[in-house]
Order: C-alpha cells, then structure tokens, then sequence
C-alpha cells in the first residue's frame, strides 16, 4: 500500500475531484449507471479517481485499469498531444487507459463495456 500513499487520492486534489464527482458530463453519468455498485462483472470502480496529478474519469484498482472519456474539448492537436503524453505517463505507472468518446457511450454502449471487460487481465 505504500505505492497508494504516494501517487493515489492526492490530497491537494481531493476539492476538484469532489467537484467533478458533483458535475460529470451527461456520458460519465450513462457510464457510471452501469459501473457503481460492483456491477459490472464484480469489480469495484471509482470515478473522478487520482494518480499522480491527474484526475482520472474511471478507475477499477483490481485490474489497474483507467478510463478516459472524451468529449469534442479533446478533438484538437493540443488535447489530442496532452491526451497522448498523460496515457503514456499512466501507462509507465503500469495502467492500463483506454479511452471513449462520449458519443460511443451513447450509440453503442455494448461495445464499450465488451471493450472494457476485454482489458481485464
């Protein structure tokens, strides 16, 4: 658990990730409806979960999973490199990010869970 201590739940994050717990996009919300409660294939996610300085949308710990959602704000060159260096630094961490857009949520939702079940180690 020592690891825990050090990159996980950071406590200079802990106001903004209450705060985004309080106001999650319309696909995070759909999301989380079928991934609270150890509902889906038993395993406990978080939301608005930290490692290091990120503030990540979904984290299941069991499997070292992450996952990021992303709305049209990540469809520039900008966003599109800042998502790429924070998947590449989690990864070093040794987690697994995969990554949806909120649309795929929506319009098909069995294969965003059939995605997600399939990372499982």
């Amino acid at each position: 658990m020592k690891e825990k201590s050090k990159v996980h739940t950071l406590k200079h994050l802990k106001e903004k990730r209450a705060e985004l717990r309080q106001s999650l996009t319309p696909a995070e919300a759909f999301l989380w409806k079928h991934l609270k409660s150890r509902q889906f294939e038993g395993r406990r996610f978080t939301r608005q979960h930290s490692i290091k300085n990120y503030i990540i949308d979904f984290y299941c710990a069991k499997e070292r999973l992450i996952i990021e959602l992303d709305g049209e704000v990540h469809n520039n060159e900008l966003a599109i490199e800042k998502d790429r260096i924070r998947s590449k630094t989690l990864e070093g961490l040794g987690y697994k990010v995969i990554r949806f857009e909120n649309k795929m949520v929506f319009e098909n939702l069995a294969s965003v869970l059939m995605e997600i079940k399939e990372s499982f180690k």
